[in-house]
């Protein structure tokens, strides 16, 4: 299963070349840019944790990239993925949010069907991940 989450989700995974080129983007646009990190890629956790603090006075992608690769080191089993803030709109809006790293099994979602009254049904997602405790799901 690939979890299809982002702006490039429906790609092949980006090379770090084109990775340093989507930051060096969001740099050009006075972007501040985080990265995070998770192992529950279920659609509807927006709590990933974040690695380090937002560089907002970072100007350089390179500067970036050492954050992602410290980031990988660290966390070689977590997907990782990297927020271009705009801040025009005074709050924190994602301009540009894409997955630089993914763990080599990625277990997927079942579909979980409830009948309830008046043949009403509801469909949920569940997360293979979450089977697991937190730190040993991958």
């Amino acid at each position: 299963m690939h979890i299809t989450q982002g702006t490039f989700s429906y790609l092949p995974p980006l090379s770090d070349v084109q990775i340093r080129a989507q930051v060096q983007y969001c740099l050009d646009q006075d972007w501040a840019v985080s990265i995070e990190f998770t192992d529950d890629p279920h659609p509807r956790n927006a709590y990933w944790d974040m690695w380090g603090l937002p560089m907002f006075d970072v100007k350089d992608s390179a500067g970036v990239m050492n954050e992602v690769q410290a980031c990988r080191a660290a966390k070689p089993e977590r997907y990782i993925r990297v927020n271009g803030y705009d801040r025009r709109y005074g709050r924190q809006t994602v301009g540009l949010s894409f997955i630089v790293q993914r763990p080599k099994n990625e277990p997927g979602f079942r579909l979980e069907r409830q009948e309830s009254t008046d043949r009403v049904i509801r469909y949920t997602l569940h997360s293979y991940a979450t089977d697991k405790p937190e730190g040993e799901r991958y």
